[in-house]
């Protein structure tokens, strides 16, 4: 599809496209979409949460999100829920506290400068008389260290004290932020989200988007996404998330792009991906950010002490993957969509990106799958699979 055609696409209607699986481009007025976030409310809404604007790293980069109900057959209208005009706004993610009051934490960097980002929470509340109609609050920073970035949900602890899945973007002093010294921490709030710590993980440079289950058996696996682009690496805690392993890697390749994994009513893990390393492609880019055009005469980051990171490999297929043995090898994987995914460009408006990438996946109660991923960095397209998805045979790859 060209740009134009995914744009025309947009209208957040939901259509069957093949047997037990219905389609939708969500709607938005901006022309780049990215790094959507899927929450499902009590009441059976489903909202999609994403960062649009005209390029990532941009100012005019905001949060946006919208509401499909029970039943309905179309997304409702994109609506704004950040507002800071000098700071590029990415990577929602979505909370239901115990409480029952629903959270936005969002990234908020200055360019390209993802070792300035700050965290920011706001609060979100639905309107009575309109369902699909969000409102936010103004918000406030997480007294958090400059450079902590978040992509994944939040947990509750036995204890009830918040975790917040983050990751590092380390300062290099004098040095440009590449992503060679990034690494995997906990965010910890004990008084409901008023006041946080930071707990690093252990020798987890490079292992970024920490994505933590339950087991079934007890305890938490966490998986990563990794910046060296060459797997998914896993980690373990035995004690509720107080303390984890060392993240050594699985059977499943990393682009260094997103990853999302949850634990299904069954037991088994599904992590939904794009299952390509950079050994399986010679695609290469400077950077994340190096179509900014903004002028900046600092060096790179040494990776001395850190990882050499690796940008620009394809990001497709989007595949869901099949763990039964608590994420230590992923056997089965589900073709959701493929394509080139070629994402040495970030624009979105000159059809060179086709990307698909920054999965999100979540169970409903009666067992379908809901997902949504980036599609050209043009628009994000969620995907619905019906009951008993998960032992179809066709589309395995």
């Amino acid at each position: 599809m060209s740009p134009d055609e995914i744009a025309a696409a947009m209208t957040g209607a939901v259509r069957m496209v093949a047997a037990e699986r219905h389609e939708a481009f969500l709607p938005s007025p901006m022309v780049q979409n990215h790094a959507s976030f899927l929450h499902l409310m009590a009441d059976g809404a489903l909202i999609c949460a994403w960062f649009g604007g005209s390029l990532e790293g941009k100012s005019d980069i905001s949060i946006f999100a919208s509401v499909l109900l029970p039943g309905s057959s179309r997304w409702g209208s994109p609506q704004r829920l950040s507002f800071d005009h000098a700071h590029s706004e990415q990577n929602p993610v979505l909370f239901t506290a115990p409480d029952g009051r629903l959270w936005l934490f969002h990234t908020s960097q200055p360019s390209g400068n993802q070792d300035q980002c700050r965290i920011r929470i706001a609060e979100i509340r639905r309107d009575q008389n309109d369902a699909t109609r969000l409102t936010s609050e103004a918000g406030r920073y997480l007294d958090l260290p400059q450079g902590c970035f978040v992509r994944a949900p939040l947990t509750v602890r036995d204890d009830g004290a918040w975790l917040l899945p983050i990751f590092r973007c380390v300062q290099r002093p004098g040095q440009k932020w590449n992503g060679s010294h990034d690494t995997a921490a906990i965010g910890i709030s004990s008084d409901a989200g008023q006041t946080w710590r930071l707990e690093e993980l252990p020798q987890s440079i490079g292992c970024v988007h920490m994505s933590p289950v339950t087991l079934p058996a007890g305890g938490h696996a966490a998986f990563f996404r990794r910046r060296q682009a060459d797997f998914v690496y896993r980690s373990e805690s035995a004690d509720g998330g107080r303390s984890w392993s060392a993240p050594e890697a699985t059977d499943v390749p990393n682009n260094n792009s997103s990853i999302a994994v949850i634990r299904l009513k069954d037991g088994r893990l599904a992590m939904i991906c794009n299952p390509v390393s950079a050994a399986q492609s010679d695609d290469r880019r400077v950077s994340l950010y190096d179509e900014l055009g903004e002028s900046d005469e600092r060096p790179d980051a040494d990776p001395a002490g850190g990882c050499v990171p690796v940008w620009g490999v394809p990001r497709a297929p989007v595949c869901v993957c099949i763990s039964d043995d608590s994420g230590l090898s992923f056997p089965v994987r589900i073709l959701i969509e493929d394509g080139p995914g070629t994402c040495l460009s970030n624009d979105s408006t000159d059809g060179r990106n086709r990307e698909m990438s920054y999965p999100w996946l979540l169970e409903a109660p009666d067992g379908a799958l809901h997902i949504a991923y980036t599609y050209h960095r043009r628009a994000i397209k969620y995907v619905n699979l019906a009951t008993g998805w998960a032992d179809a045979t066709d589309g395995r790859v």
